[in-house]
């Protein structure tokens, strides 16, 4: 059963995992230090926790503790119980739905672990905004893909930002973090998985009309370049979603990444 503290100084040690939750440079070196991520809302906690990760402590506004009494007498970990000023004070912001969590990170799988038994797929190339990784994630679990691979350089899904955004879908997710660029999509390869690169270019394939194996892996680049030139030619097929004429007239020859992974995570898994 967790302990409930109360605690009123925003300056307590104890409520370190929770600080500046908004400053991305110092969460990334805290969270890796100390293998953790924060949760936040009631949805998302309990997610994290139903998928078994487990909490290292809370941090909450006194509303917030009755709504998730239940899972509270579950888990063994400090409660901390502050007024929304000290928890705003603390993370740096106003934070709305009033119920933060540090959990602790469970190891990642490698990428031939993450993506044994799945057919279909995604591939992220140095995504670097959470929100959209959050975003993908979320089509993800909604439509169909059984796994996610990122490229060593991509954000992270287990930032605040993307957790929220995704409303704990990363947890749904199984996903692997590459350790070479270089030669990462080899593995996929020898796992028999066909790799498919997304492009806004119109002369490739529309992907309604690609050749999709038993196995794809359907590739999306970053967001202002997109894949890079080496992982485009190493791919198998180059596809692309259709744009209709008149938008292209009109300069729009190509949707955000959010939007066309939802398009394409659809058309792959229907394939």
């Amino acid at each position: 059963m967790a302990q409930l503290v109360p605690v009123s100084d925003p300056d307590d040690p104890r409520l370190a995992d929770y600080v500046r939750l908004r400053d991305v440079n110092l969460r990334k070196s805290l969270e890796a230090e100390h293998g953790l991520f924060i949760a936040e809302g009631e949805k998302v906690i309990r997610r994290a926790v139903r998928t078994g990760h487990a909490p290292r402590s809370f941090l909450m506004a006194r509303r917030r503790v009755e709504p998730l009494a239940d899972l509270l007498d579950t888990v063994d970990a400090p409660v901390y119980v502050a007024d929304d000023a000290t928890v705003e004070a603390v993370a740096g912001f106003q934070v709305h739905r009033g119920a933060l969590a540090s959990v602790h990170r469970l190891p990642l799988p490698d990428v031939a672990e993450a993506v044994a038994g799945a057919r279909r797929i995604l591939v992220l190339e140095d995504l670097v905004d959470h929100a959209n990784v959050g975003s993908i994630f979320r089509c993800a679990a909604a439509l169909g893909i059984e796994a996610v691979v990122l490229s060593p350089r991509c954000a992270d899904p287990l930032y605040r930002r993307s957790i929220k955004v995704s409303m704990g879908a990363v947890f749904a997710v199984p996903y692997a973090r590459m350790t070479d660029w270089r030669g990462g999509l080899g593995t996929l390869r020898e796992a028999g998985f066909a790799l498919l690169a997304l492009t806004p270019d119109q002369s490739a394939v529309p992907l309604d009309q690609a050749k999709v194996d038993d196995r794809a892996a359907l590739m999306l680049g970053s967001e202002g370049d997109g894949l890079s030139s080496r992982w485009l030619e190493e791919a198998d097929q180059r596809v692309c979603i259709p744009m209709s004429p008149a938008a292209m007239a009109n300069g729009v020859d190509s949707l955000n990444v959010v939007a066309a992974a939802a398009i394409a995570c659809h058309g792959l898994v229907h394939a």
